[in-house]
């Protein structure tokens, strides 16, 4: 059957399929990078680490296993940090930042 699992399975070299990768979560990723530009220091912290643990919430409930988890929430991660840098970036651009 073209939709058996096991052909999924054995045509990704036995891994599971994410079907929305976290790091092409682009509003997410935007909404994530504009609500920490507004917060700093432990509150920024608790909520990057409250929003990466509902990621992984949600992965493992899709049933990723934890390292495929993992991979996903740090693409996330990596994708949230350059969403941060091109807005610093884009505002330095335009003297909207002060240097």
């Amino acid at each position: 059957m073209a939709g058996d699992r096991s052909d999924e399975a054995a045509v990704f070299g036995g891994r599971e399929v994410v079907p929305f990768p976290m790091a092409r979560r682009l509003s997410t990723i935007r909404i994530c990078a504009a609500d920490l530009e507004d917060l700093h220091g432990d509150d920024a912290v608790k909520y990057w680490r409250r929003e990466c643990r509902k990621l992984a919430d949600e992965l493992l409930a899709l049933g990723c296993s934890e390292e495929d988890m993992r991979e996903q929430v740090m693409a996330f991660q990596a994708e949230v940090q350059a969403e941060l840098w091109q807005r610093h970036q884009s505002r330095a651009s335009t003297g909207a930042v002060s240097q």
